[in-house]
C-alpha cells in the first residue's frame, strides 16, 4: 500500500522526526514502521487547521457531499488492502477486519447522506410580548477545529467516525491513531486528502499526528482546538474531559457489557449470542459480552449449553479465515487478562472453560468464569479479552439491578420472549442502548452510539456526531 512517507500536515506531507516499527501481534515480527510525531508537530497541525478554520466552513453543502462520496467509493475500492494490513497491524481475525472495512465505508455514505440534513429552524419568537414583529430562525455552524483520538481496535472504522462527519460539519480535522495501530489510519487519510483535493478543497482539511501521550494532551489542550472526540479507555478519557476544558468533548469510553437471559428465553439462541459477542475481536471491543445474568431456573442449563459451545471456537492465526480468536495487542494486554482470571479463580470464581493461553503461547483460550464476585475487575472493569463471566440471579429484576450495578454504562441485551421484559429492559436499564434477543455488541452505524456514566458523553454515528460537531447560531430580525 502505497502513501507518501512522513505525515500529513498542512497541504502536504512533513518528515517526523521519529519512527517506530509496527508488529504483528500474533508472532512479534514487524510488518513495517511508522512516522512518529512530536508535540511541535502537533502544535502545527492545529494552527493550520486554525488557519482554513474558515475556508473549510464555507465549503458549500454540495463539495462536502461530494468529498464524503468519493471517500466511500475509494475506501471500498481500497478494502481488500486495508483487510489484509488491518489483521498484521491489530492481530484481529480477518472476519472481523472484513466487518470493519464494510461498517466504515457505509460510516462514509452515511456522513455524505446527512449534509443534505444539516439545517435549522424558524422559532415563534412571538409566543412572548417582546418578540411580536421579529422574525427568528437559527442554523447550525461549524463548532471550529476538531481533534479526533482513535483506539486500537477498530482504526479505520474509528477514525471514520471522527473525520466523517467533522468534514460533513465543515471542520478541519487532526487525527490521532493509537501508537500500536497507525498504518491504516495513514492510508485512509491519504484517501481523503486525495478527494478534498479533487473537489477543489484544502488538503489540510484532514491532518494526522502520530505520538506519545504528550501529543495528545498538545492536541486537544491547544486554545485553537474547539471539539475533542475520543474513543479508548475510561481513565484517559476522563482525563482528557478535564484537560480540554471549556472545549466540546464527544467520549466512547469502555464497558463490561451485560447479557441477560430471562426463563423463558431462547437458550439455545442466548447461548449462540454469547459465543458470537464475546469473543469477536479477540474480545477487545468495548460492547463484547462480558457479563452475562441468567435468571436460576434456567442458569444450569444455560451454562452447560454455553460451555459446549466453546470448544467449537476456532483459536489461532488471525489471517486464516476460520479463526475466531487470535493474540490480543500486546503481551502486556495479555498478561493483564490472565492475571484477572488468577485473581477472579483465587477469590472463588469457577473457571468453566479457557482462562491460559493456547498451545502456541500467543493467544488467551476463550474463557467463561462462573460465579466472580463483585469486586474482582474481571467483573467490576473492561476486561477487554476473551473473558466471559456468568452469574445466576433469582429473578429478571435482580438481574436488571445487577446491570445497572456498575459504573459503566454502554449497551446491554437480555433474551427474553415477552415483550414487556424487553420493554421493560428499555425502561430500566442505564445504558445508552438496549439490544433485545441480540448482542449488545450490535451497532449500526448510522444509529447514536454512545454511554452514559464512566462509559462516556455525547453521541457518535454521523448524524449525532455532526450535532456535536456544531454549534447553533440564532438569528433575530426586525424587518
Amino acid at each position: 500500500m502505497t502513501y507518501p512517507e512522513g505525515l500529513p500536515i498542512a497541504d502536504g506531507w512533513v518528515s517526523a522526526p521519529g519512527s517506530q516499527a509496527v508488529r504483528f501481534p500474533y508472532d512479534g515480527s514487524e510488518i513495517g514502521a511508522a512516522p512518529v510525531g512530536d508535540e511541535d508537530l502537533a502544535g502545527r497541525a492545529v494552527e493550520h487547521a486554525a488557519s482554513i478554520r474558515a475556508q473549510v466552513g464555507r465549503l458549500t453543502a454540495g463539495v462536502r457531499r461530494q468529498v464524503l462520496a468519493g471517500v466511500a467509493a475509494a475506501v471500498a475500492e481500497a478494502a481488500p488492502e486495508l483487510v489484509d494490513l488491518l489483521v498484521l497491524e491489530t492481530g484481529k481475525p480477518r472476519i472481523d477486519c472484513d466487518i470493519e472495512m464494510r461498517r466504515s465505508v457505509a460510516t462514509w455514505e452515511s456522513a455524505a447522506d446527512e449534509v443534505a440534513h444539516l439545517h435549522g429552524e424558524t422559532v415563534p419568537l412571538d409566543l412572548q410580548a417582546s418578540g411580536e414583529g421579529l422574525f427568528g430562525f437559527w442554523t447550525r455552524r461549524p463548532v471550529g477545529v476538531v481533534v479526533g483520538i482513535a483506539g486500537f481496535n477498530y482504526p479505520v472504522l474509528l477514525a471514520s467516525h471522527k473525520i466523517a462527519p467533522a468534514l460533513a460539519a465543515g471542520c478541519p480535522v487532526i487525527v490521532k491513531p493509537a501508537p500500536a495501530t497507525p498504518l491504516a489510519t495513514l492510508r485512509l487519510v491519504h484517501l481523503v486528502r486525495e478527494q478534498l483535493v479533487a473537489a477543489g478543497a484544502p488538503a489540510g482539511a484532514v491532518q494526522l499526528v502520530t505520538g506519545d501521550v504528550e501529543v495528545g494532551r498538545t492536541l486537544t489542550t491547544h486554545p485553537e482546538v474547539a471539539a475533542v472526540s475520543f474513543t479508548g479507555s475510561a481513565a484517559v478519557g476522563h482525563r482528557i474531559a478535564r484537560d480540554a476544558a471549556p472545549r466540546k468533548v464527544v467520549l466512547e469510553l469502555g464497558s463490561n457489557a451485560a447479557l441477560v437471559v430471562a426463563a423463558d428465553a431462547d437458550l439455545d439462541a442466548a447461548a449462540d449470542a454469547v459465543v458470537r459477542g464475546g469473543f469477536y475481536a479477540s474480545g477487545q471491543a468495548c460492547i463484547s459480552v462480558q457479563r452475562v445474568i441468567v435468571v436460576a431456573a434456567v442458569a444450569e442449563e444455560f451454562e452447560k449449553r454455553l460451555a459446549g459451545r466453546l470448544p467449537d471456537v476456532v483459536v489461532g492465526d488471525p489471517r486464516d479465515p476460520e479463526t475466531r480468536v487470535s493474540a490480543l495487542i500486546d503481551e502486556t494486554a495479555t498478561e493483564r487478562v490472565l492475571d484477572w482470571i488468577g485473581r477472579a479463580r483465587a477469590a472463588g470464581a469457577r473457571v468453566v472453560a479457557g482462562g491460559v493461553r493456547d498451545a502456541g503461547g500467543r493467544c488467551v483460550t476463550p474463557t467463561l468464569l462462573a460465579d466472580v464476585p463483585d469486586g474482582e475487575p474481571a467483573w467490576d472493569e473492561e476486561i477487554f479479552g476473551p473473558v466471559v463471566c456468568l452469574r445466576a440471579v433469582p429473578d429478571l429484576d435482580t438481574a436488571y439491578d445487577l446491570v445497572n450495578a456498575s459504573r459503566y454504562g454502554l449497551h446491554a441485551a437480555v433474551f427474553t420472549g415477552d415483550l414487556r421484559a424487553a420493554l421493560w429492559a428499555v425502561d430500566r436499564l442505564e445504558v445508552g442502548g438496549v439490544v433485545v434477543n441480540e448482542v449488545p455488541g450490535y451497532r449500526s452505524d448510522i444509529a447514536p452510539y454512545g454511554g452514559v456514566k464512566d462509559s462516556g458523553i455525547g453521541r457518535e454515528g454521523p448524524r449525532f456526531a455532526i450535532e456535536e460537531m456544531t454549534v447553533t447560531r440564532m438569528a433575530v430580525i426586525r424587518p
